[in-house]
């Protein structure tokens, strides 16, 4: 079976390290949101992307989930005795893949080219694909500063100000990069890994939006908010602060027209039956991922979930 997996963030690296370590290289897909990619020290930087490739190269944070595992932080303390901002740390060893993007890229060679050679020096034998070479930059209308790039309201601000919409800026000239279209059409299965749908999955599928090939017959997605909460980061407070009671019901609206299934945790059973009178089949499941075990079985809920699932013809 071969799958594309659209992700973002901490919770979609994980679901896609689940994926892998089931699916051959040949059957998996990843591609990557790069909304929140933004220049720092002049350096190009590519949080959820570097997220997922660390994760599926065994590199990332057990704790934090992003960043490197084992990292150091010696420029980063020094930068800050010399009175550079210091509101986004970047560790000895994270930094040395900002650098060596950037330089890349003033060559002129295009982010998923670099990607490619990223994974095969970390010994990723997953694809994994930004969702675009062009510049797409996630803007979030915020109460209290108007308008905001999104790791200056992520990181800066600690996703304290209070959200108000989203705006993806480069949008109506980007396109997909090469690939990913490809990826799409010849999969089986596309999977939404459990990510923020705001500022995670919504640039991809904005990116994608001229091509019917995101109407595919069988879509998936994992609920990211368990129990009207999030795991990790401000999915939840977003759609509260839109005006949404945030639920996992929620998620499945926000993909309204593009579900086949959806994948719901345990502690949100009752909210079956809802999903089922819209004609979205459901898997009710453990969704936490605090092992690589646990990935890996997520995973396999979700193959198995899949398997059973017709396409929706209607598509």
């Amino acid at each position: 079976m071969k799958l594309t997996a659209l992700a973002g963030g901490v919770g979609g690296a994980k679901l896609a390290h689940g994926l892998a370590q089931i699916l051959p290289p040949e059957d998996l897909t990843v591609i990557v949101n790069t909304g929140d990619d933004f220049e720092h020290f002049g350096l190009s930087i590519s949080p959820d992307l570097d997220t997922v490739c660390y994760t599926l190269a065994g590199l990332a944070n057990p704790v934090a989930g992003w960043g490197r595992a084992d990292e150091t932080w010696n420029a980063m303390a020094n930068l800050k005795r010399l009175g550079a901002p210091d509101w986004f740390n970047l560790g000895d060893s994270d930094l040395a893949t900002h650098l060596e993007r950037t330089r890349r890229l003033r060559e002129g060679q295009t982010l998923s080219q670099i990607t490619r050679d990223f994974c095969a020096a970390w010994g990723v034998r997953h694809t994994v694909l930004p969702m675009s070479d062009d510049p797409v930059r996630t803007m979030v209308d915020t109460v209290e500063y108007g308008e905001l790039p999104f790791q200056e309201y992520f990181v800066k601000h600690r996703c304290e100000p209070r959200v108000r919409g989203f705006r993806f800026a480069g949008i109506e000239s980007a396109r997909p990069a090469p690939g990913v279209l490809e990826a799409i059409q010849e999969a089986d299965a596309l999977v939404i890994c459990p990510s923020n749908p705001w500022v995670s999955i919504d640039p991809i599928l904005s990116v994608l939006h001229p091509s019917s090939f995101i109407f595919h017959p069988l879509v998936v997605a994992v609920s990211p908010i368990l129990g009207g909460r999030t795991v990790k980061g401000p999915a939840a407070k977003m759609f509260a602060e839109l005006g949404i009671e945030p639920s996992a019901l929620a998620v499945a609206e926000h993909y309204r027209g593009l579900l086949t299934g959806f994948v719901l945790d345990t502690v949100d059973a009752a909210l079956a039956p809802a999903l089922q009178r819209e004609n979205v089949r459901t898997f009710i499941t453990n969704t936490l991922m605090n092992s690589p075990a646990d990935r890996r079985r997520l995973a396999q809920d979700v193959l198995n979930f899949i398997r059973s699932t017709p396409p929706n013809t209607e598509h």
